[in-house]
């Protein structure tokens, strides 16, 4: 099957057809990937684990909204509280608020959007990326929709989703505003994630003081500070012991608010039960005005917690979360609320640590304990939901590359992410530290929490409208119910910016920075590599020499491109004028989807004729694949390899035996008819020709040899497999050599100020501390080269 090159002078004569001939050699990988097509199904999650996991998701999803009741009150009621009745319309806020948004929205509707059961801003955006181009990052090919976890609908030419899926497409500004407000979502759940635990904590610890009130504010400062330590070193053990560990405290904690709740119902005052009534809502606007409107800050701390629901799908079944919250976490909020309230009612002047208060003497201890446990647990949903995003932007290309561990060989999900727990460990100290007081820090809290609920709602919009292709009717009611009570939220927390609403703002402006140049500076170095790669033609013109010496071993040479050969490839070979016998581009990529199956992960094609021994390899990851220690990504590639040889071989063989019994159909001079032309000789092609060899296109420069033997194409096809294999076994054991390009990133002498700032300094230094790439495949330095080069963009 193998074919020579001509000489220089005849593929000179082919100059004119090379740029057409370079597309049809990269065309996209659709009939390999058709071949690794998975047909493997999700298997069902029996009741039983069901139940567990409902339980150990008390622990990790849900300890932020069950601590919520230790200080909404308080933050609500900062002066005090002038009516009594004031007590039940913002009891009615709560009840409605609970419903409307956690129990309505976020767990029977935005819990359907999961990616897979990936939940996140991100798995939104990938979600929505593979209904519509609106990916800015352009590393996209046909053959990746081959995917079977690459679920897509298509439209009607005149639907609603049509336009929309068109508008979204049609305008770069649109990507660019999509984008903008998946990092602004992500980064105020980041946000979320360093105030929590600082609020959570200190409004437990606060509680010692109604029996010491002689203890001073920097002992319990200290104590807060060090059990914020504690939380963020256990957080290496993994979601899954943590969860184990913190689900029966957190499950104790919401059995104790119910009970004190319907003790308090029933000694103090039955009549709260009216705030089931929103009448009580308006009554409350109404007479109170704009103190009433600012004091929906506070009331906006019970949803807390929501925004980290959503984002720690990923590790748990979306049933699992469902029933947790429905059975138990729901109703005991309810009656922790209803409870405190009609204490409150009686005891106005005691809103200050008003949980405390209401717990019954006999039992305050044991509650206090529970209290602190339960207040540490909190913290665990939205540190979570931090490793969660982070894991999932960096996979998207929107921030530096860190450490990922894998915690769980049961739940693939959960991760540990070292350098953020650590940067999220010291913020919080620094905030718990520097504000000393829950009401602050609440204000910033309800600031982050209600950015992200708008930002979900946005993406809800555009999921109803292009994935789940709901009525118009019903997208408009869920936009106008979640938007009315968002937006409302919302302008109240806009008013206490000033009373420490700035800090999540600082927080995610800075983190969004971070992500918005990493992708800036990602996909220009995309975009200078796509503009300046170097046509497979002019690979082919060189012959299977390449115009080199061909030393033994093996060269993987990395690049970001799934087509053409990589420019440092080019800018390596001018310098060293040598290169190995069998080369493979590697091209490594992440999709839009939340993993990639193992058999359907690496994509092999060959490039020019088997003399050439180069080959063109894809590696394809989803944003929540892992690449763990034990991986041996090198054994894996070339056991991918040595499959492809053996599929080309039957591929072909399977080409020639339906040649072969068409002809035995014919008589014996139909059948020499088949095999030779009419002059008893094999046929000829001219010198432009194109003949497609299994994955290849490749020139032939001369006619077949006249007069030839037929041999059989079942053998032929067996020692072309056997020749492949053994020289590239061969060659592996002389060595392996990967070779990655070592690029520095500037700045064109004549951009603008902005430009050089962002690329030369600001990206320079993500790069300097980010991890290598070397380390992520775990590659050996001895085996490394890096090719160095600088790309002016």
């Amino acid at each position: 099957m193998a074919s020579r090159m001509g000489t220089d002078e005849e593929m000179g004569q082919n100059k004119s057809n090379g740029w057409m001939l370079d597309q049809k050699l990269d065309q996209p990988m659709d009939e390999e990937a058709m071949r690794l097509k998975n047909t493997s199904t999700e298997k069902e999650i029996s009741t039983i684990l069901l139940l567990q996991l409902a339980f150990q998701s008390l622990g990790v999803v849900y300890g932020d909204l069950g601590t919520s009741p230790l200080y909404v009150y308080y933050n609500t009621f900062p002066r005090g509280i002038a009516e009594p009745e004031d007590v039940i319309g913002v009891l009615s806020l709560i009840i409605y608020s609970l419903t409307l948004v956690p129990l309505i929205k976020y767990v029977f509707i935005v819990s359907r959007a999961t990616d897979n059961g990936q939940g996140g801003t991100f798995a939104l955006y990938s979600l929505l990326c593979r209904h519509a181009k609106i990916k800015i990052f352009p590393n996209y090919d046909q053959s990746d929709e081959k995917l079977t976890t690459y679920n897509y609908r298509s439209y009607h030419e005149k639907s609603l989703a049509a336009k929309t899926k068109r508008w979204l497409e049609k305008y770069a500004y649109g990507k660019t505003a999509l984008l903008v407000l998946v990092l602004v979502g992500s980064c105020m759940v980041i946000g979320d994630g360093i105030l929590t635990p600082a609020i959570s904590v200190l409004s437990a610890v606060d509680g010692i003081n109604i029996t010491h009130p002689k203890l001073s504010k920097d002992m319990v400062l200290m104590i807060a500070v060090a059990l914020i330590i504690i939380l963020f070193s256990m957080q290496h053990y993994g979601t899954d012991k943590v969860g184990w560990l913190f689900s029966p405290i957190v499950f104790v904690w919401f059995l104790l608010i119910g009970g004190i709740g319907i003790y308090n119902i029933c000694k103090y005052e039955t009549s709260v039960l009216k705030a089931f009534s929103p009448v009580y809502i308006y009554r409350y606007f109404k007479r109170g005005g704009k103190d009433s409107w600012t004091s929906l800050g506070g009331v906006m701390l019970s949803l807390t917690g929501t925004e980290a629901l959503f984002a720690d799908l990923s590790l748990f079944p979306v049933p699992a979360i469902q029933i947790a919250f429905t059975v138990v976490v729901f109703p005991c909020l309810l009656l922790a609320y209803v409870g405190q309230a009609a204490y409150l009612v009686q005891n106005s002047d005691q809103v200050v640590g008003l949980f405390y208060h209401s717990i019954p003497d006999s039992i305050y201890f044991p509650v206090y304990v529970v209290a602190t446990l339960a207040a540490i647990v909190a913290s665990q949903a939205t540190i979570c939901a931090t490793f969660s995003l982070i894991k999932q932007a960096v996979a998207l290309g929107c921030f530096p590359r860190v450490k990922v561990i894998h915690t769980s060989k049961k739940y693939p999900n959960q991760i540990y992410i070292p350098d953020i727990n650590w940067i999220l460990m010291i913020l919080c100290i620094t905030v718990t530290t520097a504000f000393k007081s829950q009401y602050q820090i609440g204000n910033a809290s309800g600031a982050a929490v209600v950015i992200v609920m708008l930002v979900t709602t946005f993406l809800m919009i555009l999921i109803m409208l292009l994935v789940w292709r709901s009525h118009w009717m019903l997208i408009l009611i869920f936009t106008v119910l979640s938007l009315a009570v968002e937006l409302t939220y919302f302008s109240a927390v806009i008013l206490k910016v000033n009373q420490g609403g700035w800090v999540p703002l600082v927080i995610a402006t800075v983190f969004f920075i971070i992500m918005y140049v990493w992708h800036y500076g990602t996909v220009k170095h995309y975009e200078f590599e796509m503009h300046n790669k170097v046509p497979l033609a002019w690979i082919l013109r060189l012959g299977p020499s390449l115009g080199l010496v061909r030393v033994p071993g093996v060269g993987l040479v990395y690049s970001e491109l799934a087509s053409g050969v990589p420019n440092i490839f080019s800018h390596l070979i001018t310098n060293v004028p040598a290169i190995h016998s069998v080369v493979i581009f590697v091209c490594v990529k992440y999709l839009p989807v939340y993993t990639v199956p193992e058999g359907e992960r690496f994509l092999i094609k060959r490039i020019g004729t088997m003399d050439f021994h180069m080959f063109r390899c894809v590696v394809r990851y989803g944003y929540s694949d892992l690449r763990k220690k034990d991986d041996d990504f090198e054994n894996k590639l070339f056991d991918s390899l040595f499959m492809f040889f053996r599929l080309e071989s039957l591929m072909d063989g399977f080409s020639d035996s339906d040649e072969h019994s068409s002809c035995d159909q014919e008589t014996e001079e139909s059948r020499d008819d088949c095999l030779l032309n009419g002059n008893g000789n094999a046929p000829e092609f001219n010198v432009n020709s194109n003949i497609s060899f299994g994955d290849s296109i490749v020139l032939v420069d001369s006619p077949l040899p006249k007069n030839n033997t037929i041999v059989s194409s079942s053998q032929a096809c067996k020692h072309s497999e056997v020749d492949g294999l053994a020289f590239t076994k061969r060659c592996r054991d002389a060595g392996v050599v990967h070779l990655m390009g070592n690029t520095i990133l500037k700045a064109k002498s004549d951009s603008r100020f902005y430009k050089k700032i962002t690329i030369d300094y600001v990206y320079a230094f993500l790069r300097k501390i980010c991890r290598e790439k070397n380390v992520i495949f775990h590659i050996p330095y001895e085996s490394l080269l890096n090719v160095g080069q600088v790309y002016y963009v």
